[in-house]
């Protein structure tokens, strides 16, 4: 742990990414406390002080029915943190099996896992992300469910390529030789070496996962109004640009700040857990 805290803080870029993380956290679980205006994360209107430039009374203005957007920014980021925890802990998990299996295995069970990841990466992610919320009614569980069903295979590919790989090493025959089940050998032998990988690559998805899911809400496809999310709240200000510019200026700031600092964060942990680029 030591020894990770000393590379993270010798690399200034992670660092910062580092912080900004926490800060960002810190923010969304602590939103109801830190909130200048809790109430306004929901169906609430205040026309006396709606469409308002940023001031101290409202640091970052208000929308158009008078809420204000520092509020609904800091529950904005529990929602889009909470669904990135959520589609990242059901596809790399899903797609470190089929890769797995697909990785040692080899033969039929390689061809068919690898042919259907094919199938999957072969369709642009917002793309099919967008093909299965135009059927499904556009809530929150939904938009998990189809960031979840566009982000498994590149888990999939990952692992299966680190698989393939290590199924030549000395210690896979060494298991093999003495008898070892194929559960053992993938499971115990082959996993823990692909662990690095797959965490890091958790800390940068983080950030693309949110930016999907913004992209879904962005256009109308992802968390539904009054909810407060960073796509929706973009796509509601960018038809007032540049009058009341402070409506789309301040989510999208919000969401490039947590896009930048999983980035950050990610790069650092790929130093610290000494993965290939």
């Amino acid at each position: 742990m030591i020894r990770a805290f000393r590379i993270l803080a010798a690399n200034p870029l992670s660092l910062i990414g580092f912080i900004l993380v926490v800060l960002i956290v810190f923010a969304a679980v602590f939103a109801p406390w830190i909130a200048p205006y809790p109430t306004h994360n929901g169906a609430v209107v205040d026309f006396l002080n709606n469409n308002r430039p940023p001031s101290a009374q409202n640091w970052m203005g208000t929308d158009l029915v008078g809420r204000d957007i520092f509020s609904r920014i800091l529950y904005a980021y529990q929602i889009s943190l909470g669904l990135g925890l959520v589609v990242l802990a059901i596809a790399p998990p899903v797609g470190t099996i089929v890769g797995l299996l697909a990785g040692y295995m080899g033969g039929w069970v390689e061809t068919i896992l690898m042919r259907l990841v094919d199938v999957f990466l072969s369709i642009p992610p917002l793309v099919l992300a967008i093909a299965m919320m135009g059927v499904l009614e556009p809530t929150l569980t939904n938009a998990m469910l189809a960031v979840t069903v566009m982000w498994w295979p590149w888990y999939a590919r990952l692992v299966y390529s680190i698989a393939r790989s290590e199924r030549e090493e000395g210690y896979v025959l060494a298991a093999e030789v003495i008898g070892a089940s194929s559960f053992h050998i993938a499971f115990r032998e082959i996993l823990p070496n692909c662990l690095p990988a797959i965490l890091t690559k958790m800390t940068l998805d983080m950030g693309f996962v949110i930016i999907i899911a913004s992209s879904l809400s962005f256009l109308g496809l992802g968390v539904q109004p009054p909810t407060p999310d960073l796509g929706s709240m973009v796509a509601e200000g960018a038809r007032y640009l540049p009058d009341s510019w402070w409506l789309t200026v301040f989510p999208g700031l919000a969401i490039l700040l947590v896009v930048f600092g999983f980035n950050l964060l990610g790069d650092g942990l790929r130093e610290i857990l000494g993965v290939d680029e």
